[in-house]
């Protein structure tokens, strides 16, 4: 639903900064790298982002690079790993090099991390192997299907939107698609 966002900044806190965007303030949760990397508050910020829609809250997660973006909105949608675990393990360095420790298994990648032990880890590494190796490097992924597009664009995960949408007939339009998967999803 946000894509990106440029404005502003006008706090910065531990975990998050507060952009200016035309006189509205957002509040963008950041990866404690990310947030080295911030400029001094009265600067001009661009952020990707991404909006995690829970049942009464509404947060922001921001990002320099598509890449990073793309590879969080992996994490968010497996299962045990929370949007905060998922921005730290998307921060940890080039998607390249992270996608290559997975794949060999290398569970000291995760190090650091808090609330991610070697146990975590490697149940992560197990889950995310399979994902991953899908990952487009060069641009971010899209579906053909508009009505999962729309999912995505409105805050919930390409995972969770294929789900929503495996029941529902694909001969309808794709509003009423999305109208039905949003009742779906409603009901989790």
């Amino acid at each position: 639903m946000i894509s990106f966002l440029q404005g502003e900044l006008i706090l910065k806190k531990d975990k998050y900064v507060v952009l200016d965007v035309n006189g509205v303030g957002y509040k963008v949760f950041l990866s404690q790298k990310t947030l080295l990397k911030v400029p001094e508050i009265g600067q001009n910020l661009k952020l990707f982002t991404h909006l995690v829609v829970r049942e009464n809250v509404l947060d922001l997660y921001g990002f320099f690079d598509g890449e990073e973006l793309e590879f969080f909105e992996i994490l968010d949608s497996i299962t045990g790993i929370g949007p905060k675990v998922a921005l730290e393990i998307s921060s940890l360095g080039p998607l390249e090099k992270i996608k290559d420790k997975i794949l060999a298994e290398d569970g000291k990648i995760f190090e650091g991390i808090p609330g991610v032990g070697r146990k975590r880890a490697m149940s992560i590494i197990l889950e995310l192997s399979g994902k991953i190796k899908d990952v487009s490097l060069a641009r971010p992924k899209k579906s053909t299907d508009e009505a999962e597009n729309v999912l995505v664009s409105l805050g919930f995960s390409r995972q969770r939107a294929k789900e929503a949408l495996e029941s529902i007939p694909k001969n309808i339009s794709g509003e009423e698609r999305v109208k039905q998967a949003l009742k779906f999803l409603g009901k989790q």
